[in-house]
């Protein structure tokens, strides 16, 4: 028993490290983005869950210890680190942990947030609602543009404003 307790004690100890060592190195300047090591893409960049359950590990590998479970296939997660086949990723809530890069989907999504929001039928604020979406629903980022998104959710397409939802980086433009 001695020894397992001190196995976990010292695997803990080297996540804490790697992290902390992952943690100071230098990022991107505000409005930048850096090229992913593995794949050359753009960091920070959105995916979404391929599935469900994917496990969220303490450090990139198999050996690392579960530190949570999404239960949520198509939840946009933003792509922060890579390393081998391994994407560290940070989630709407701001927790970050590693998922391996088969588990992950290209295709866009976005999670409503905040409040209950309206799709309008174009982008525009004072256009007809087309459905009324609540925080935390799921939907397809369709294409963006420097206000307003076109989004499908629930099988209805429409409009929502760039600020009603986590998927989207700050000056990003999609399609």
């Amino acid at each position: 028993m001695g020894a397992r307790r001190t196995t976990h004690a010292c695997l803990r100890l080297i996540v804490l490290v790697a992290v902390g060592l992952l943690a100071m190195q230098p990022g991107p300047s505000q409005g930048q983005s850096q090229a992913g090591r593995t794949t050359g893409l753009p960091l920070p960049r959105f995916v979404s869950l391929e599935a469900d359950p994917v496990n969220v590990r303490f450090g990139p590998g198999r050996q690392y210890p579960i530190n949570w479970v999404f239960a949520r296939e198509g939840l946009p997660v933003m792509i922060v680190a890579e390393f081998d086949n391994w994407r560290k990723i940070r989630d709407h809530e701001g927790k970050e942990g590693w998922i391996h890069a088969s588990l992950l989907s290209s295709k866009r999504t976005l999670m409503v947030s905040g409040q209950i929001r309206e799709l309008r039928r174009t982008a525009s604020a004072d256009a007809r609602v087309v459905l009324r979406a609540e925080p935390g629903v799921i939907g397809d980022l369709l294409d963006c543009d420097a206000e307003w998104c076109h989004v499908e959710i629930d099988g209805r397409r429409g409009w929502l404003h760039r600020s009603d939802f986590w998927g989207l980086l700050p000056d990003e433009v999609v399609g």
